[in-house]
């Protein structure tokens, strides 16, 4: 049994980084960029924080999620699992949005909504599994820092 929970766990974890690291690699040449001719808001922290920091926090959705799809079948399950994928899809996609495209404004509105899917994703985690929830949240208090670092780089670079 436990080498089944493992891999369950294992499972999840590397999906989740899969959708970060495809992420990184489509926005590799954009980033280039960003990081040459944008100008940057206060507190911007250096660009190796990022795929650290980012690492980090998809194996922490991984884990979580995998205590939610291993957790008893239920609405409510299906609900934090319907939101998981969602708020992942909306994460994935901002990076495009923001570095390829440089649309830093389309790209607030983007964050904004992925910030309330993330705490949507907490509420429904918690109400499965405890555990799982209280994982998400240094991911929300990450993405609302990001907020900050798009609303900055909007209002700097027009």
């Amino acid at each position: 049994m436990r080498k089944d929970r493992l891999k369950i766990y294992a499972g999840w974890v590397v999906f989740a980084e899969a959708v970060g690291g495809l992420s990184g690699w489509l926005t590799r040449n954009g980033v280039k960029v960003y990081n040459a001719n944008v100008i940057q808001p206060p507190l911007a922290p250096p660009s190796i924080v990022f795929p650290v920091v980012w690492a980090i926090l998809f194996a922490l959705m991984g884990i979580g999620a995998a205590r939610i799809y291993m957790s008893r079948s239920s609405k409510a399950r299906m609900r934090a699992l319907a939101l998981f994928f969602v708020q992942l899809a909306f994460n994935f996609l901002w990076s495009i949005i923001f570095f390829n495209y440089q649309a830093f404004g389309l790209a607030l509105a983007w964050i904004i909504v992925l910030l309330a899917l993330i705490i949507a994703m907490i509420i429904a985690f918690l109400k499965v599994d405890r555990p799982a929830g209280y994982m998400q949240i240094p991911y929300a208090v990450w993405v609302a820092f990001a907020t900050y670092l798009n609303y900055g780089v909007w209002k700097l670079n027009g």
